[in-house]
C-alpha cells in the first residue's frame, strides 16, 4: 500500500477513535453530574411517605431569601442551607439563587463572595443539562462550629485586620441529589464541609427591655472552598 494512503488511513482511524472517546467521556460527564461520587450503596428512588431529611418535598419550588437575624450561628446555617439548596425544575436559575445570598453579602467583599458562591452552584450549561434529569438537591447539617484555626487567626491577627463582628463557622453536613436517568430514579448522597466566613452587628432601633434577647444583624463575607474548609 502507497505510504500515504496507509499514513491517511491511520489518521482517520485514529479521529474516528478519538471522537468515539470524546463521545463516552461526554456521556459519562452528564451521568456524573447527576449521579455525582460514586459509592457502594445501590441509588434508590426518592422517598414518598412525606417530607424526611432526604426527601426532595423539603426543596422549596423557588429561591428563598436568607434570613439575616438570630445571631452568627443560626446565619451561617441559613447561608449554608442556601448553597446547596435547588431544583433545576423550578423555572428558576443557578444566578437567581445566588441572589439570595447576594442579599445578604458585605458590601465591601460582594465581587469576591460572588465569586465564592459561584463555585458552589452549576453553571448555566450544567444547570441545562442537569435539568433533563429533573435533579433536586438540599443540605442536612450536621455540625456548624467555630475552627480552632479562627481562634489563632483572632489571636494573631494585627488590630483592624479583622473587621468588627467577624467570625468563621465550620460546617459539615451531607449534599443529596435526586433525579432521573432515562425513567428510572437516581438518589445520591456525599459529604460535605467548608466554612462561612460572616460578620454580626446588633440590630439598631428602640433599646430592648432588660430581659430581652440582644438581635443581631449577620452579613456573609466570603466562603472557603468547598471540602477546603478551616479545622
Amino acid at each position: 500500500m502507497d505510504p500515504t494512503a496507509r499514513r491517511r488511513r491511520n489518521m482517520l482511524i485514529a479521529t474516528i477513535a478519538g471522537g468515539l472517546i470524546l463521545l463516552v467521556l461526554i456521556g459519562v460527564g452528564v451521568y456524573g453530574l447527576i449521579r455525582g461520587p460514586q459509592t457502594n450503596e445501590p441509588a434508590e428512588p426518592p422517598p414518598t411517605d412525606g417530607p424526611t431529611e432526604t426527601s426532595p418535598a423539603l426543596v422549596p419550588a423557588e429561591p428563598e431569601p436568607v434570613v439575616a437575624l438570630g445571631g452568627p450561628e443560626k446565619f451561617a446555617g441559613a447561608v449554608a442551607e442556601a448553597l446547596f439548596t435547588w431544583d433545576t425544575t423550578s423555572g428558576y436559575g443557578p444566578a437567581d439563587y445566588a441572589q439570595m445570598l447576594a442579599d445578604v453579602t458585605a458590601d465591601t467583599e460582594a465581587d469576591a463572595a460572588a465569586s465564592d458562591v459561584r463555585s458552589y452552584l452549576p453553571t448555566p450549561e450544567a444547570w441545562a443539562q442537569l435539568r433533563t434529569h429533573q435533579t433536586r438537591q438540599w443540605l442536612t447539617v450536621d455540625t456548624i462550629e467555630i475552627p480552632a484555626a479562627w481562634d489563632d487567626a483572632v489571636v494573631q491577627a494585627t488590630p483592624g485586620q479583622i473587621p468588627d463582628g467577624a467570625v468563621a463557622y465550620t460546617v459539615t453536613g451531607t449534599r443529596h441529589r435526586t433525579g432521573y436517568w432515562g425513567t428510572d430514579p437516581v438518589t445520591t448522597t456525599h459529604p460535605v464541609a467548608f466554612t462561612v466566613f460572616l460578620t454580626c452587628t446588633p440590630e439598631r432601633g428602640p433599646a430592648p427591655a432588660p430581659a430581652d434577647p440582644i438581635t443581631d444583624t449577620c452579613l456573609l463575607l466570603r466562603l472557603s472552598q468547598l471540602d477546603n474548609p478551616l479545622r
